[in-house]
């Protein structure tokens, strides 16, 4: 009886934040129903045929729409291509590991087909991640659409990208400002549940360090020593986030306890006092990761929403109408 209360709470809490998070910027779960009833079809199918050909795809969808929507917000900004006059976010240092791209296109062309000039590419990018998460295991949640494509794309701009040297206290700041508690600052750490890191981002920890330890104090020595192995490749070498690169589940956090996160801004989750305990519950309970993250990512996917004449629906991603 008590389980069903709770679950019963859990599902208003759901619907009141969907209320919340569609109807305060302009978003609708139902916004292609009359337009392009088939749209969420479509790109669920699109992602599903990328996924079952490279399961490593999922990590990517979901790093590029957080990627997106903390440069400018979530207007599909991180797809458009550069040009001879400028050069634009995917093409920045922290981006240029991003892929998926042709997903988004080909879910795209395929809407395109069926109701054309409709379904944003911002909108595309959201519905794919979601069903990313999906298809890896993850929770299932509905999303509002209705964002618009924003019309500018700057390498500058993705100064915004929180970098894996941020300390815990950084971390909380920095999504801080963009209205994120700390505990949603760590249900979206927990995406790297799926994919890998580059030596680039976590060979700092393993020499020099710092003025008095050679290596991450915070990581496991054996596990540093897993780190020096991968680097031995060259800094593209790849180095899965936990044990289960392809699965969402709540595996990132329990390596997180063994000091054997990958980079620094995620073993700090654990290191710090701040966030810790946020780990440990996450460690301990999947469901509560999983019900926090899908309220994290809608949360996340209404930052700074383009609307009406502020954006529009590009004919082809890559490039502004």
């Amino acid at each position: 009886m008590a389980a069903l209360i709770i679950q019963n709470v859990f599902a208003v809490m759901w619907v009141i934040n969907m209320m919340m998070y569609g109807v305060a910027n302009g978003l609708s779960m139902n916004y292609y129903m009359m337009t392009c009833p088939f749209a969420e079809f479509i790109v669920k199918n699109t992602v599903n045929r990328a996924l079952q050909s490279d399961p490593t795809l999922a990590a990517a969808l979901v790093r590029m729409h957080f990627h997106d929507c903390f440069v400018q917000g979530c207007d599909g900004s991180i797809l458009i291509d550069s040009t001879k006059d400028n050069t634009a976010e995917k093409d920045s240092p922290a981006n240029l590991s991003l892929r998926g791209y042709e997903i988004i296109d080909a879910a795209k062309d395929a809407l395109e087909k069926q109701c054309p000039g409709v379904v944003s590419c911002s909108d595309i990018l959201a519905m794919a991640a979601r069903d990313a998460v999906f298809f890896a295991g993850g929770p299932v949640y509905d999303i509002p659409k209705g964002r618009k494509d924003g019309r500018r794309s700057k390498i500058e701009d993705t100064i915004n990208l929180p970098p894996p040297t941020l300390n815990s206290s950084e971390l909380i700041r920095m999504f801080g400002q963009r209205g994120f508690t700390p505990q949603e600052m760590v249900a979206l750490s927990g995406a790297h549940t799926l994919g890998t890191a580059r030596c680039s981002s976590f060979k700092n920890r393993l020499t020099n360090f710092d003025s008095t330890h050679d290596m991450d104090p915070s990581m496991d020595t054996q596990f540093a020593k897993t780190l020096s192995k991968t680097c031995i490749a060259g800094d593209s070498a790849e180095q899965p986030f936990d044990t289960t690169r392809n699965t969402f589940d709540n595996d990132y956090f329990n390596a997180l306890q063994r000091k054997a996160g990958v980079l620094f801004s995620d073993q700090t989750l654990f290191a710090s006092v701040q966030t810790r305990g946020i780990v440990n519950a996450y460690a301990m309970n999947q469901a509560m990761f999983f019900f926090n993250f899908q309220q994290a990512m809608v949360k996340m996917g209404a930052m700074d929403v383009k609307e009406g004449s502020n954006g529009e629906v590009r004919n082809t991603c890559r490039v502004i109408n």
